[in-house]
């Protein structure tokens, strides 16, 4: 019985590392949407864009990177990719409501 409640608990761990895994990834996505239709609408200019990008993909490395070492990605990594992924959003609003256009 104790060995089923211990692999009860590991298969739950599991299922919560996976989830969260999702979540990162929908959030890129739809942070990559939300730069593509400020390009589209010429709420961001082609150096915004580009700023933007750049920090998109060093989030992403940093997210392969954390995945890669071994176990998937630990509440500390998951919680520092959380906050990052919150200030690229805010810079994405930021580029996109200020005055310039294309």
């Amino acid at each position: 019985m104790k060995r089923f409640g211990f692999l009860a608990l590991i298969a739950a761990g599991l299922l919560i590392s996976t989830l969260n895994a999702g979540e990162i990834h929908r959030r890129q996505v739809r942070q990559q949407k939300r730069i593509a239709q400020g390009v589209k609408s010429g709420q961001l200019t082609a150096k915004e864009t580009a700023k933007l990008e750049r920090k998109e993909v060093r989030l992403n490395r940093q997210i392969r990177r954390d995945r890669a070492d071994g176990g998937g990605l630990s509440a500390k990594e998951r919680a520092r990719i959380d906050r990052k992924q919150d200030q690229l959003s805010r810079e994405i609003y930021k580029e996109k409501h200020d005055a310039q256009h294309r």
